[in-house]
């Protein structure tokens, strides 16, 4: 219970330095309870156990639950909305929902202690990348449905700052609030900070002598030239967090400030796997997979072995006793096959910020030519030496770099700065044309 001002969150809790033994200990008591609560109250579950020919008095061990089932973004969609639902709807205090950009949203409910916990892991997740009881916290994620906002804004308030909760959109009026209130934090997407970043130089300030010292940033894949990046422009350090609308949404994990090494899994909520993607085996630690995530403490909506598509690696503790997740920079969904080489788009982006003469800005529109896939890189030029023939020589060094790093031969088209659209959100990185007439 906190009695005043984030006074039960203004240090670390205790299970963030338990002793290995007493964390797996843990994991194993609510791992067989939630289990349990999903086996008993959700109908998807019962019916894929059991044809899976698995009970929840199976699991005597963590390596156990590899036996059971995975879920998948599928599932959510098959049951939709609230099919995955182990309470009744009396006990859901709130909804929310993904983006639903590639079909029907997950619909995702919580109860009054799933809420509570979700701001206590945010606290946690805020004063681990550095914020303290007293900070004002700039939280320009989008509010509604989406988890961000809300999801910020709690765990903010219950760390004991100050919250700003601006949303995204209208650049220029949240740089004045900036600079006027002095916020020590700004929660964001990357995309979006850079937007920001854009809007302060537009009205003639260097956004490096901004009161901010600090962004806390996710909900999008970004890599670690993204971070550089972000902190030369911005003058700020740059901390990752990570969480997913299915799960619970932001403040599953998140980097520590004194590290910043990848982000810390908060294994005493959520049971972190790394999967082959093709064959669903469990990968030994430190091996490049998908994440995969079982809820402990769930009520409302148990998730038991989701198979997030994020492509990561299970870490060993630093800053805490608990183990990292090396920065989630693509999804395998995500990945193009462009003439037999397989791409992620962060991989574009790390060659795009290696370019002097490039902004951070782009758009990959994939086409097809007969029965191939074809991709044009949309990038801009930083406007030091913009015409014509400076950025057709930009072009083509760009995609040198693409085709010496990578190993692809696709189009690049320079265009003058402010000409691709800018993030309010999630940034819109690629546009398939390919079912276009």
């Amino acid at each position: 219970m906190v009695t005043s001002r984030g006074e039960s969150f203004e240090r670390e809790e205790p299970i963030e330095r338990a002793s290995v033994d007493e964390i797996r200990h843990l994991q194993l008591e609510r791992l067989r309870w939630s289990l349990r609560h999903a086996y008993r109250n959700v109908e998807h579950y019962r019916r894929s156990f059991d044809a899976g020919d698995v009970h929840p008095d199976m699991l005597r061990s963590l390596e156990d639950l590899s036996k059971f089932p995975f879920l998948t973004k599928h599932d959510f969609r098959t049951r939709y909305p609230f099919g995955l639902f182990a309470v009744p709807h009396e006990k859901v205090v709130r909804l929310h929902a993904s983006s639903g950009t590639t079909g029907k949203p997950s619909i995702v409910g919580y109860t009054a202690n799933d809420v509570d916990t979700w701001a206590g892991l945010m606290a946690r997740s805020i004063r681990a990348a550095g914020a303290r009881t007293g900070d004002m916290v700039h939280v320009a994620y989008g509010y509604g449905l989406f988890t961000g906002g809300l999801g910020a804004h709690y765990g903010a308030e219950r760390l004991g700052c100050t919250v700003v909760p601006v949303s995204t959109g209208r650049g220029d009026w949240q740089v004045r609030l900036i600079r006027d209130l002095r916020p020590d934090i700004l929660m964001a997407t990357p995309s979006y900070a850079l937007t920001l970043a854009e809007a302060f130089v537009r009205q003639g300030v260097d956004p490096r002598e901004s009161s901010l010292r600090i962004g806390i940033f996710g909900a999008e894949p970004w890599t670690e030239a993204m971070r550089a990046e972000l902190e030369s422009r911005l003058g700020l350090s740059a901390v990752d967090i990570y969480g997913l609308s299915e799960v619970m949404g932001p403040g599953v994990a998140c980097e520590c400030l004194e590290t910043r090494d990848g982000p810390v899994i908060w294994e005493d909520h959520f049971y972190p796997e790394v999967i082959d993607p093709e064959t669903g085996r469990p990968l030994p630690e430190g091996e490049q997979g998908e994440l995969v995530l079982t809820s402990l403490t769930r009520e409302a909506l148990p998730v038991i072995r989701y198979r997030t598509r994020d492509l990561t690696r299970l870490l060993p503790p630093t800053a805490r006793s608990m183990r990292r997740m090396a920065r989630v920079q693509a999804r395998s969904d995500d990945m193009l096959i462009i003439r037999g080489v397989n791409v992620f788009p962060s991989q574009i982006e790390e060659q795009i910020l290696r370019t002097p003469a490039l902004a951070p800005h782009y758009q990959l529109e994939l086409t097809r030519e007969g029965y191939l896939d074809s991709l044009t890189v949309h990038v801009e030029s930083l406007g030091a030496d913009d015409n014509a023939a400076a950025r057709h020589r930009t072009a083509r060094e760009l995609a040198g770099h693409l085709r010496t790093n990578i190993g692809i031969h696709v189009a690049v088209e320079v265009h003058s700065p402010g000409a691709i659209a800018r993030s309010k959100g999630k940034a819109r990185r690629l546009i398939d044309r390919r079912s276009v007439k």
